[in-house]
């Protein structure tokens, strides 16, 4: 119940026309700064109260968050944009979070990294995707979604780039603060290279740059990654990044597997063909449908490893005993063999996959589907880049390749 107290009855001079209209226009100043920060191409998240977490300990006040710099990309990886949707798979979206991770190295930020990554339905048979014509976009992508610290170990991330999650109670902090600096706080930035967010005072001296990234993925930003002096992290940084509990499962694995080699077979969705116009079947990857079975493993992988080895497999195929022809020269493993290990541990498909590459990382030889590296082994010679070249399925071994 409100309680209402009696005013005094104290003679009041009446207020000047000047001073109220002074006042209004000061409030209708600030309420437009908040609607443009609101406005803008990239929206910043403010966490609901419900929903907040805090991933670094103690409080935090304003002085300890003007004690660094942040950098946002937004709510969900490749959104704004094309992706926003659909989801990639975990490759893709890799790519594009370590783009972003990149940049925050160059600026010496600390990166506020999205609280969760959307799961593709093409890449998780353990999760469903709603598909009913009911449900909107928003609502297909909140039901297929899993915590970004299930995946990765932000500790272990934040001794190379310091890291905080966009739902936490710091990022609060960090956006209240910058709505209080003002014109010095925060912003919003887009089409602008990393070496103007650096050199550039306008953006240099801010406490927080909201990027909104290219529309076709974020990893378009640092599509310079041949020149080899801007590459700060390594593909195979995300990878190692595994929280600590896929790692403790996958170390039990290794050890129960000894000493093995490891195959990752990409088969699946890269797969599709399409007709051309005469109805003749085409593909992007023209052998690679060839090369990812089993009686042509065998024959690829003969030269570099020794019968009777056991092999840990690890691959998209879901065709029961697929890969049972290797049996005949190899001990064959796949992690399914070790599901009362898995089980307590594995909620998705990413998650399985990010313990996969911690085995495979183990292992004695590893042959993966495409060469990354010139010096790699690989199942195909076919490119791992997309070439755009539709062609015509090659199904048998060319005397060449014999």
């Amino acid at each position: 119940m409100a309680i209402f107290h009696r005013a005094p009855k104290n003679k009041q001079k009446p207020r000047s026309p000047i001073l109220l209209l002074v006042i209004i226009s000061i409030s209708v100043i600030a309420f437009l700064f908040i609607l443009s920060c609101w406005n803008s191409t990239s929206k910043l998240y403010f966490p609901a109260a419900s929903v907040i977490q805090v991933f670094s300990g103690g409080n935090h006040n304003n002085d300890h968050v003007l004690e660094k710099k942040y950098l946002y990309w937004g709510d969900r990886i490749d959104c704004p944009g094309k992706h926003c949707n659909s989801c990639a798979g975990l490759g893709h979206q890799e790519s594009s979070l370590r783009c972003a991770l990149e940049e925050a190295i160059f600026l010496q930020r600390t990166f506020v990294m999205p609280s969760k990554m959307c799961i593709s339905p093409l890449h998780n048979k353990m999760g469903s995707l709603d598909q009913s014509s009911n449900s909107s976009a928003e609502d297909r992508w909140m039901k297929s979604f899993c915590a970004m610290d299930s995946l990765y170990d932000l500790e272990l991330i934040s001794k190379t780039v310091p890291v905080i999650l966009d739902n936490s109670k710091f990022w609060y902090h960090v956006l209240s603060t910058s709505m209080k600096l003002g014109a010095r706080g925060v912003a919003h930035v887009q089409g602008i290279s990393r070496n103007d967010l650096k050199e550039d005072k306008r953006y240099s001296n801010l406490l927080l740059i909201n990027r909104t990234a290219s529309p076709l993925a974020w990893f378009m930003e640092c599509k310079d990654r041949k020149n080899h002096s801007v590459v700060a992290l390594p593909y195979t940084f995300l990878p190692s990044m595994a929280t600590k509990k896929l790692q403790r499962a996958a170390d039990q694995i290794k050890q129960l597997l000894g000493d093995y080699d490891a195959i990752h077979v990409r088969r699946g969705d890269i797969l599709k063909t399409r007709k051309d116009r005469l109805g003749t079947e085409r593909s992007l990857h023209p052998h690679l449908d060839r090369d990812t079975r089993p009686e042509f493993i065998l024959r690829r992988i003969a030269k570099w490893v020794e019968g009777g080895r056991t092999i840990f497999i690890a691959s998209n195929e879901r065709t029961p005993g697929f890969f049972s022809p290797l049996s005949s020269r190899y001990r064959i493993a796949y992690s399914s063999n070790f599901s009362r290990i898995l089980d307590p541990v594995i909620e998705n498909n990413y998650q399985l996959f990010m313990l996969e590459r911690l085995i495979m990382r183990g292992a004695k030889t590893f042959i993966g589907t495409y060469k990354d590296n010139e010096s790699d082994l690989s199942l195909t010679d076919d490119p791992k880049k997309n070439t755009k070249i539709w062609q015509i399925p090659v199904y048998t071994m060319d005397s060449k390749e014999s």
